[in-house]
């Protein structure tokens, strides 16, 4: 059985206006290549911001499986995934 990476987008206040929705979009295309071994879910909020004691620099969050990354791009989000991939 193939492993399946899941993609959390968070799509919470902050991060929607640093750009989360538009990443959302852009990450569709790109990701078609991978067919089913990936799994994007947009998810309301990571509550990665509301925690003060946070070492992530600032949103977008997107978590790839358990690993979160800030500031996300694209170019990032395909990274993380190639590695796990």
């Amino acid at each position: 059985m193939k492993k399946v990476i899941t993609v959390k987008i968070c799509l919470g206040t902050t991060c929607f206006v640093m750009g989360a929705a538009k990443l959302q979009e852009k990450l569709k295309s790109v990701l078609e290549k991978y067919g089913d071994s990936v799994d994007v879910k947009p998810v309301n909020c990571l509550n990665i911001c509301a925690n003060t004691d946070t070492q992530y620099a600032k949103a977008p969050y997107v978590m790839v499986d358990n690993d979160i990354i800030s500031e996300a791009t694209v170019e990032k989000i395909i990274n993380k995934i190639e590695k796990g991939y």
